[in-house]
């Protein structure tokens, strides 16, 4: 059986941030760009508060069956309330949407190096 890679993305809103949050939440922005966004174990978040309040979390995750991709949304989703909730941080709206690596579409290049690899 071979493993399948999950990425999960969790968006949601921040909500009733007093100014000293908002202000920690501005200090730490530079770490929390959307450049510097990738799928981890861990989770990656980004925001930019200074235009609007929402944020995202990724969170890479792994599973044998497609049936997992459920299990691992949901460890994603309590990862990113405990985070938040830790640091004191309101949050409203938070939804998931998860993606399969295994189900994804290849790109024109991974097509032509699969292609490659049979002949």
């Amino acid at each position: 059986m071979s493993i399948r890679t999950f990425r999960v993305t969790v968006r949601g809103v921040f909500d009733g941030l007093t100014d000293d949050q908002r202000a920690a939440l501005l200090t730490d922005a530079a770490a929390h760009d959307v450049l510097r966004a990738a799928f981890t174990p861990e989770g990656s978040l980004t925001y930019d508060v200074a235009a609007r309040p929402a944020f995202v979390f990724r969170f890479s995750d792994t599973g044998e069956e497609e049936e997992d991709i459920l299990a691992a949304t949901e460890r994603a989703e309590a990862a990113a309330r405990t985070w938040l909730t830790e640091r004191g941080y309101g949050f409203k709206n938070l939804r998931s949407s998860a993606e399969d690596l295994s189900q994804a579409p290849l790109s024109k290049r991974q097509r032509r190096a699969a292609r490659a690899a049979d002949a």
